[in-house]
């Protein structure tokens, strides 16, 4: 049986383990993907509630009228703390447990309204890193 990056190792049980949607940097085939290494993906997801919007090099959602377009992964424990780093957590994100729109319930990294000033709104609700 082989086992992906992203799979729990052989003979290791999975710790007891949360859910995290993410909707930027850390999503599949993004710069930041690494940092959910011993993650499980399970599967994509809509958030609704929250702006997405885009600050150039990464996105951040915001709670209003609107719907993210993103991903959802188990963590362990520890995998979370790691996201708490890479998040700035609680100093330049918020993280909010939040209803998807398919009923599960997740971790959400959310910024303050003042954080995007200006920064465009999202179109569609679903963020990808500009490729050049």
């Amino acid at each position: 049986m082989t086992h992906g990056a992203f799979d729990v190792a052989p003979g290791a049980l999975p710790q007891e383990r949360q859910l995290v949607f993410v909707y930027g940097t850390l999503k599949r085939g993004e710069k930041n993907h690494h940092w959910l290494e011993g993650a499980s993906w399970q599967g994509e997801a809509e958030l609704s509630g929250v702006l997405l919007h885009d600050l150039g090099p990464f996105p951040m959602a915001v709670i209003g009228e609107g719907t993210a377009i993103g991903e959802v992964y188990a963590v362990e424990e520890r995998g979370l703390a790691r996201l708490d780093e890479l998040e700035g957590y609680p100093r330049l994100y918020d993280r909010q447990m939040l209803t998807l729109n398919d009923g599960r319930q997740a971790w959400v990294y959310l910024g303050r309204p003042r954080q995007v000033g200006h920064a465009p709104l999202v179109v569609g609700g679903s963020w990808h890193a500009t490729k050049t």
